[in-house]
């Protein structure tokens, strides 16, 4: 069976990473204060379906991308994590413990993070500053949770004392790693510089109580490489860098995620958009976009610039 890889956090600045250290779990709460023992379906959907208004009904004000957002998490911990998978949890030093999950889902009634899973450290911590640039960008993602299967081959072999490689990409859908590792950095500057583009004219990054959630925006059908909302709120916009992947796929992929948050977050009077953003003109992507009107695309530029100071 495929192993997969998720980053956990361990609390706010990882507060709780010592007590889950010592006792040898990882978990979540998100407000839910009940056993949900039995309750969880096979499908993410069906259980945000039944608590997200759970959620809702707890939190007064809250929308439904940040019900959807906690659902989704709690849902990832304790049913979609296999025993057999490997968490990394940063212990807020600069270090990330990997462990083994070896037990089911249980609860543990009156703490924080009540809702658990048993896991297995391995003796070896891998230091931040000894990740790759692809590893560490990931590492970084929004969210208690975070999909680090892309990464295996260079987590592995940090456990196993094994030289990493300067680049790693075990998705069969990435056609140019180099790109790929490329475009996670011109993700995070799109973002820095948002408001300077021309999609910042228009549309935020999705924020939820002062907090920008939109970055690396999880679904149950993958994460959502920005997730933004026009400035009269009456509009989403799923972002999404090609990353190197096939041009079937990231089309494929962005039609996905734009029917999940029309269905599940979207509100009645909320339209929903794509847009494609690629370091090259795509000639595939041009020509299936053409009976796809609510998907645009877009190639981004880099400009690089020396000003003399002194002679």
């Amino acid at each position: 069976m495929k192993r997969n890889y998720f980053r956990i956090m361990l609390g706010e600045k990882s507060k709780h990473a010592e007590i889950c250290y010592t006792e040898k779990w990882f978990g979540g709460g998100w407000g839910f204060t009940t056993d949900l023992s039995g309750l969880f379906p096979d499908s993410k959907r069906e259980f945000n379906k039944k608590f997200v208004p759970v959620y809702l009904e707890k939190n007064q004000g809250a929308s439904k991308v940040k019900a959807g957002l906690a659902c989704g998490m709690l849902y990832t911990i304790c049913k979609d994590i296999k025993i057999g998978d490997w968490v990394l949890c940063p212990d807020g030093l600069g270090e990330y413990w990997v462990g083994e999950v070896i037990s089911d889902y249980f609860y543990c009634e009156g703490h924080e993070l009540p809702h658990r899973r048993s896991v297995g450290w391995f003796e070896k911590k891998i230091l931040r500053a000894n990740m790759s640039d692809g590893l560490r960008y990931s590492t970084g993602a929004i969210g208690t949770v975070a999909d680090m299967s892309p990464h295996a081959e260079e987590i592995e072999a940090f456990v196993g004392s094994q030289s990493a490689k300067t680049i790693f990409s075990t998705d069969d859908t990435i056609e140019d790693a180099s790109v790929f590792a490329m475009e996670q950095h011109l993700e995070e500057f799109l973002v820095k510089n948002w408001s300077n583009t021309l999609l910042g004219k228009k549309y935020d990054i999705f924020e939820e109580d002062g907090e920008c959630i939109g970055q690396q925006y999880q679904i149950d059908t993958g994460r959502i490489d920005i997730l933004a909302i026009s400035k009269d709120k009456r509009e989403f916009l799923v972002v999404e860098l090609k990353k190197g992947r096939a041009s079937d796929n990231v089309v494929g992929q962005i039609m996905r995620y734009m029917g999940f948050i029309k269905t599940e977050i979207a509100e009645e009077n909320q339209e929903v958009r794509g847009a494609i953003i690629a370091l090259e003109d795509d000639t595939k992507i041009k020509s299936a976009l053409k009976i796809i009107d609510k998907i645009d695309f877009y190639r981004y530029e880099i400009t690089f610039k020396l000003e003399q100071i002194l002679n």
